[in-house]
């Protein structure tokens, strides 16, 4: 019986040892060096040593062909080898696409341009540099695209919003501006026959609001802002007193074109 049991602890610790031997010939030295890349260290698997590779020439990133270049840049390749500006959208314009476009533009643009574009938002009231005015003859002959291309590489005092705005916003806005440049301008003639126009006075009061509907005009610190020399710029709009100056927008070089 005790012979038995010898064998069994015997054949046992043989087993054990076995598995053991087995387990140590499996590990080698270099079991720390996987054939993995690790950021910013250099690597064996390759005959440079590098372990970031360089990109595959004409490859070009899942989500970013950016085909249509006009709808990311704003601009098409004119005739004359210059990028141009269009009065165009590269998609249609919908009613969905024109609240888009004024939720944005109340958030990022209203702070300089107000919410009427009249370029006298509660920053520029406070001493800011007087943003431009959607509704002067200027900004009116702007070609639509201009706007987007402005959001999308700043211009003047203005910074870019790119990283704010998508390029799908940013048309959406650049439509709005559009629309809110013609209800501006609108009068009884351009509503639709059958359709009830109502003052926006009458309308405020009718809902309990403060009388603000009223035609706006610039403060005095905007008009004084404004008043330069007539050589350097392109009247804007009428003053809102006939005693005070001429309001007048400098005038300024066109945005160099957009790099591909």
């Amino acid at each position: 019986m005790q012979v038995e049991r010898l064998n069994a602890m015997n054949r046992a610790v043989f087993s054990a040892g076995l598995a053991l031997l087995f387990l140590i010939a499996g590990c080698r030295q270099d079991m720390h060096n996987q054939p993995k890349i690790i950021p910013q260290r250099g690597s064996e698997m390759f005959a440079d040593h590098r372990g970031a590779r360089p990109q595959v020439v004409n490859t070009v990133a899942r989500g970013q062909l950016r085909e249509d270049s006009f709808f990311y840049t704003g601009v098409i390749q004119g005739a004359n080898g210059y990028r141009e500006e269009q009065n165009a959208m590269p998609y249609p314009v919908t009613i969905e696409v024109l609240k888009r476009g004024q939720e944005r533009f109340n958030i990022y643009c209203t702070p300089c341009h107000s919410r009427v574009g009249n370029g006298l938002g509660e920053i520029v009231q406070r001493g800011y540099k007087p943003a431009g005015n959607f509704h002067d003859q200027v900004r009116l002959a702007q070609p639509l695209s201009h706007y987007f291309y402005v959001m999308t590489h700043g211009y003047g005092a203005m910074p870019d919003y790119s990283a704010q705005l998508e390029p799908a916003d940013r048309w959406a806005v650049a439509a709005y501006i559009r629309a809110l440049q013609l209800s501006q301008a609108a009068t009884a003639q351009d509503v639709p026959s059958g359709e009830r126009v109502q003052s926006l006075k009458d309308l405020a009061a009718a809902e309990g609001h403060a009388d603000y509907a009223e035609p706006w005009t610039l403060p005095a610190t905007a008009v004084q802002a404004y008043a330069h020399d007539a050589k350097q710029g392109t009247p804007a709009m009428a003053p809102a007193n006939p005693a005070d100056p001429i309001i007048v927008i400098p005038s300024s070089k066109p945005a160099p074109a957009a790099a591909k």
